[in-house]
């Protein structure tokens, strides 16, 4: 990790901080929660070797970007500006976009609104479903209802942000082992409503474990204890603004190359996603090239099975070069 450039950039009207290794063509690398640039830690050095710059940012609200307070500056289109901001300081016309969790959202977003600024599509675990066709809140919070939901939590102002910055370290350890695919992440369904993250989530084994060591979590709990969570918590509480954004796209496809890799234990497909996630991406993409299932795998799949991972990503950039 010696070798990754580190450096602050002007996009979109706030300083982006970006970590990038390698030259030839861009991939841009969006994280999402409670993640940083340093996600994407495995797949740097092996998107560099392929032959191509691999560009990984800290997303609007995390690490060492800026963290606008207003819930509005973190809508669809202002997080869709900063990346297609960051190709433009890149002195590029198009890219590779590859995210996972939230990172996944916005690359399916920038894929209908900058097409033309898309040369392929990597998304990881979160399948493109189209426009929900009920508000997220309402739909969070009826579910809620019945066990803790941590979406619903989060949309919460207030709530969650000092909760989960009052323990960064516990926080991150118990919401990333149950996020892996060793864990049940529905074990937290298991809580009534009404309880903190913390009274959910499972305990998690002391480190290090297969995948993470206590040198990597170090650089999360630093992060998050200099920053707190309140920027990545926003992206949950902007969904109801993203979804009376996203009217006009209710029936559009995507129509960019897409590449799909997710774990087979992956929480978000098993339960956030309706049934037969995989058929309905399927029936609203155009050029889907790939879809590949890592076994074992959960949501923190980048982290989990690199090698895998890093030989699926290879195959895709290889094939469009």
């Amino acid at each position: 990790m010696d070798a990754v450039r580190h450096r602050q950039v002007a996009v979109n009207g706030i300083s982006m901080h970006v970590a990038e290794l390698g030259s030839g063509p861009p991939v841009i690398m969006c994280h999402g929660f409670p993640h940083l640039w340093y996600s994407w830690r495995h797949q740097l050095p092996a998107v560099a070797a392929a032959g191509w710059r691999a560009v990984a940012p800290d997303m609007r609200g995390y690490g060492a970007t800026d963290r606008p307070d207003a819930v509005a500056d973190y809508r669809v289109d202002r997080v869709v500006a900063d990346v297609v901001g960051l190709l433009d300081e890149l002195g590029e016309e198009r890219a590779v976009f590859a995210g996972f969790d939230f990172g996944a959202e916005l690359v399916w977003s920038v894929a209908l609104r900058a097409p033309e600024r898309v040369r392929a599509a990597i998304v990881i675990n979160n399948p493109f479903l189209g426009r929900s066709p009920v508000r997220p809140s309402d739909y969070f919070a009826r579910l809620a209802q019945k066990h803790f939901v941590h979406v619903h939590y989060f949309m919460e102002p207030g709530v969650a942000d000092a909760e989960l910055a009052s323990q960064p370290r516990q926080f991150l350890t118990r919401v990333f082992w149950a996020l892996s695919g060793q864990c049940d992440y529905f074990e937290t369904w298991k809580a009534p409503p009404g309880v903190g993250y913390l009274d959910a989530l499972p305990e998690a084994p002391p480190l290090p474990w297969s995948w993470m060591t206590e040198a990597e979590m170090d650089a999360y709990v630093e992060q998050f204890t200099r920053t707190g969570f309140t920027g990545g918590l926003n992206w949950y509480r902007a969904l109801d603004l993203n979804w009376e954004a996203s009217a006009p796209f209710g029936e559009a496809k995507v129509e960019v190359p897409v590449f799909f890799l997710a774990g087979e234990r992956d929480c978000d497909l098993a339960g956030f996603s309706g049934p037969d996630p995989l058929g309905r991406m399927s029936s609203l993409l155009t050029d889907l090239r790939e879809t590949v299932m890592v076994p074992e795998a959960g949501h923190l799949v980048v982290m989990e099975r690199p090698v895998e991972v890093n030989a699926a990503i290879g195959r895709f950039l290889r094939s469009l070069a």
